[in-house]
């Protein structure tokens, strides 16, 4: 009986065994897959799989420089008449010192008083050269003030145009002033018959007018071509800026500043037209990144803007998606005059379906047209 159940003891042992040996070793596979694996991420052991690196090639193109603009000089102002110079006063001769008496015991004397006569210029022949120099020279026409430099500034640049036919464009009105945002309404009418054309705008927010223009004048070879623009801004006095056709001129009512034209120029209001008389004329003309310079005169003085053709954009336009172009103005660095946005739909005849002016401290006054109607040619006034 006892060797009977020690045999039957030996297998059960010896099965029991086995299974614990195998879950020993499985355990100890999966630890050591584990290890190399961890192993192999820390000290960045390579994996048998092999990754190509991606090689980018590009090719940097250089931009073709930016086109200086070009400012007309001013007019040199009259310098004050100088004071005439003093006439050369004749000095006289210092006296010798008296010499000093000598005591004679013996013999007196004498008194003696000789008169004394002006005397004549240390230098006589210097004199007589310089007045003879003097009339030599042949005399100015106008004595004290220099001769003015003639300068013949150079034309504006002769682009393709046709103006819009007239329209009256009225505009939502959005304006931030210090730290304040204000809503109102704006209008703009354009009129021309196409010989002469007038621009009539406003802008206001709340009960105030924000901003009143008006510009006036004809069509050229240059295109726009004004001859008068006055401006009324809220708070500020009128002012007159006028393109002197006899003269050739421009000057301020508000300013002693005066400019030579040539042809081209432009004011604040009439830049916006012929901007859209450009892009009307030959749309080829607009591309992104092209400039145009325009020489334009404000209120009190004038200088080339140089407006950059930014491309084409989606912008809403009385509720509408319209293809657009978007033209700025970025003035010089330091100078205080406002950054310009233009908006000009070419569906809509390139009328400035959008207007946007900054000023230096971040103020602005936004312009998004609402509503436009045409006009009749005939009804200019």
């Amino acid at each position: 009986m006892s060797s009977s159940s020690k045999y039957t003891s030996t297998p059960r042992f010896t099965f029991g065994s086995r299974r614990r040996w195998l879950w020993v070793l499985l355990l100890t596979a999966l630890l050591h897959i584990l290890l190399i694996v961890w192993g192999g991420r820390q000290f960045n052991a390579p994996l048998s799989v092999e990754r190509r690196d991606r090689i980018v090639m590009t090719k940097i193109a250089a931009l073709p420089p930016v086109e200086k603009p070009v400012l007309l000089p001013q007019e040199p102002k009259p310098q004050p008449k100088p004071s005439p110079r003093p006439r050369p006063v004749a000095t006289a001769k210092p006296r010798p010192a008296p010499e000093p008496a000598v005591e004679v015991p013996d013999t007196p004397i004498r008194e003696t008083v000789t008169p004394i006569v002006d005397a004549q210029p240390a230098d006589a022949a210097t004199a007589d050269a310089a007045a003879g120099a003097a009339e030599a020279k042949p005399p100015m026409e106008h004595p004290g003030l220099a001769e003015p430099a003639k300068v013949t500034p150079a034309a504006g640049k002769h682009y393709q145009t046709s103006a819009p036919p007239s329209a009256e464009l009225k505009y939502a009105v959005e304006a931030l002033q210090k730290g304040q945002n204000y809503h109102g309404s704006g209008k703009i009418t354009w009129q021309t018959d196409g010989g002469s054309y007038t621009i009539n705008g406003e802008a206001g927010a709340l009960f105030f007018t924000v901003l009143d223009f008006k510009s006036e004048g004809e069509f050229n070879g240059f295109g726009v071509a004004p001859i008068t623009y006055t401006q009324k801004r809220f708070r500020k006095p009128a002012t007159k800026t006028t393109f002197h056709r006899e003269l050739n001129q421009i000057v301020f009512s508000s300013s002693d500043n005066k400019y030579p034209r040539s042809g081209g120029e432009q004011d604040r209001a009439s830049v916006v037209w012929q901007l859209a008389s450009i892009g009307r004329g030959d749309s080829s003309q607009f591309a992104p990144g092209a400039v145009i310079d325009l020489f334009v005169a404000g209120p009190l003085d004038a200088e080339t803007w140089r407006m950059q053709i930014v491309g084409q954009e989606k912008i809403d336009v009385d509720g509408d998606q319209r293809a657009v172009w978007h033209v700025i103005r970025i003035p010089e660095p330091g100078s205080h005059e406002q950054r310009l946005d233009i908006w000009l739909s070419p569906q809509q005849e390139w009328y400035p379906v959008k207007l946007r002016f900054t000023e230096t401290d971040g103020d602005y006054l936004d312009m998004s047209l609402s509503k436009l109607k045409q006009l009749d040619p005939n009804a200019l006034n």
